[in-house]
């Protein structure tokens, strides 16, 4: 099972965004695990994921992030804004999944 892992401040604000992408999967029948969490705990949740797609409002972290996760083989990538505003789970696991593939 592939596992999407959504960073944002506190880990609250992507649940919903997670809410629409699970349904999403569901109705494409994948086979995916896909949470939030706190950026805090990004390092912790690293070797668990096999992307980690962060919220707009922490996108200054993208570069110390994606260091961080470069050494694994992981991909780190900032949710588009109007995706992240307009809650388009079909598009952003659409992004997720580009990035498994790769």
């Amino acid at each position: 099972m592939q596992r999407i892992v959504l960073c944002c401040a506190a880990g609250m604000s992507t649940s919903m965004l997670v809410t629409k992408m699970k349904a999403e999967a569901q109705q494409r029948a994948l086979d995916l695990e896909i949470y939030a969490v706190a950026v805090a705990e990004f390092e912790r949740e690293l070797p668990n994921a096999d992307v980690i797609l962060l919220g707009p409002q922490v996108k200054y972290e993208a570069g110390r992030l994606t260091a961080l996760a470069a050494p694994q083989g992981k991909a780190v990538a900032v949710i588009d804004m109007a995706d992240y505003g307009m809650m388009r789970g079909a598009a952003v696991l659409d992004k997720a999944l580009a990035l498994i593939a790769r």
